[in-house]
């Protein structure tokens, strides 16, 4: 069923709009049709109504239809108009439609076909009109939107750069402090070290079986604490890129054999077997022979510390690509999967509570991880709960270092950082995860 049409006929002359109102209906057109005959009775009525069309006569008794229109427009009245023009008015068609009307049509060629058309043509441009008109409000918004979301967005960045300086520096002034503090008492207590040899020595008085037990505990206590202080040292150089690199050329089997005799006593002490194998053709690298000795050290020191019977085992062979590894494997406790992902933060220990049963500062397998990222080698790991942990160093024959902060290498490898790929016959590929240990 064609809809119902509301139509307001602005014109003075009865005849003209009884034309307009008859050409309608033989055109089969639904109207509910409204007539005045003044511009100010139209005006008035559309302030108040809705239309769906307005045939304006262009000449009325007091104003014509484009003061009209103007009024309109100033009262923000939207609705379809079709000025009807009398002989002679045709000039001034363009500032009709420039001034709002949707239309035009001179009454010499009214007919049902033509106002018809017309009424139609006019209610589809002005529905047009309105949904670009909405469309255009709805973009406007959209954009006022986005201009206060990017200023948000400023807003939140500039205060999120605040909060990075703000953290930058209080991560300077903290690795200062550590360095600083750490500094300040590696002095006094190397003197309690230094006291508590020369008391134990015979050429400097024999004391009693409880004398010497209590000045060895204090000789122990003071090295583990010096251990510790040069832990935080280490780190806080690391951390403000202050550490470098000495390389040199040495023969890594005799620096690791070193360390392993060093460590054999701490393992024997929990009756762990300590086992060694060195597989290379060329034992000489070109690195820094003190930092490789520092990454063994605490590889090893984690082993002991979470191995409470069993095996340990070294290895150190050669691969492909000029590259050597260095391989440290133990019957321990293991890692969760849980706790893979906190494993190299620094001070992070899986057992966080002052009562945990293995003490350290957090520090062993950070420090392990910057060192090994400052030589370009890469650090895998395969572990599993209650069966035990292989790590892996990888590190490349001849490091090349750069001049710069923390002497880093030239060139990197391209492979993803501790991704381990299942290279043990004895362990499934989905037990190959990307870890490293609290220390």
């Amino acid at each position: 069923m064609e809809e119902t049409l509301k139509i307001l006929v602005v014109d003075d002359d009865e005849v003209d709009r009884i034309a307009i109102c008859s050409a309608l209906s033989i055109a089969g057109v639904q109207i509910e049709l409204s007539e005045v005959g003044r511009g100010n009775d139209a005006l008035s009525l559309l302030s108040i109504n809705t239309y769906d069309c307005v045939f304006l006569d262009y000449r009325l008794p007091d104003q014509d239809a484009l003061t009209l229109i103007q009024q309109l427009r100033y009262s923000k009245i939207k609705v379809p108009l079709v000025v009807l023009t009398g002989q002679g008015d045709e000039q001034i068609t363009l500032q009709l439609l420039k001034a709002g009307a949707t239309d035009y049509l001179s009454k010499s060629r009214i007919s049902p076909e033509t106002l018809s058309q017309v009424l139609r043509s006019a209610i589809r441009i002005y529905r047009a009109e309105i949904q670009a008109d909405l469309a255009n409000q709805q973009l406007r918004e959209s954009n006022e939107q986005l201009i206060y979301k990017n200023q948000e967005l400023e807003r939140q960045q500039q205060q999120i750069q605040m909060q990075n300086f703000k953290l930058l520096e209080a991560s300077r002034l903290k690795s200062l402090f550590l360095a600083t503090i750490s500094h300040e008492l590696r002095t006094p207590m190397n003197a309690i070290i230094g006291f508590s040899q020369i008391l134990l020595r015979p050429k400097f008085g024999q004391l009693t079986r409880q004398q010497a037990d209590m000045v060895e505990r204090i000789l122990n206590n003071g090295k583990h604490l010096l251990m510790l202080l040069n832990e935080v040292l280490d780190f806080s150089k690391l951390e403000g890129g202050g550490l470098d690199l000495k390389p040199e050329r040495f023969d890594v089997s005799k620096v690791i054999n070193i360390v392993v005799s060093e460590m054999r006593s701490l393992a024997e002490a929990k009756n762990l077997l300590l086992l060694v194998q060195t597989d290379l053709q060329n034992p000489l690298v070109f690195n820094d022979p003190l930092r490789v000795k520092q990454i063994l050290i605490n590889l090893l020191s984690n082993a002991i510390k979470f191995t409470e019977s069993g095996e340990i085992w070294v290895e150190v062979k050669e691969l492909p690509g000029n590259r050597v590894v260095i391989i440290v494997q133990d019957t321990g406790i293991g890692i969760a999967s849980k706790d893979f992902k906190h494993i190299f933060e620094a001070f992070r220990q899986v057992d966080q509570t002052i009562t945990r049963k293995y003490p350290g500062t957090g520090l062993g397998l950070a420090i392990i991880d910057s060192l090994v990222r400052m030589m370009g080698g890469k650090i895998f790991l395969e572990s599993k709960l209650g069966v035990g942990s292989m790590f892996k160093i990888e590190l490349p024959r001849k490091i090349t270092l750069r001049t710069g902060a923390g002497n880093a290498p030239s060139s990197q490898l391209d492979n993803d950082d501790f991704f381990c790929p299942p290279q043990n016959p004895h362990q499934s590929s989905s037990q190959s995860r990307k870890a490293n240990r609290i220390s």
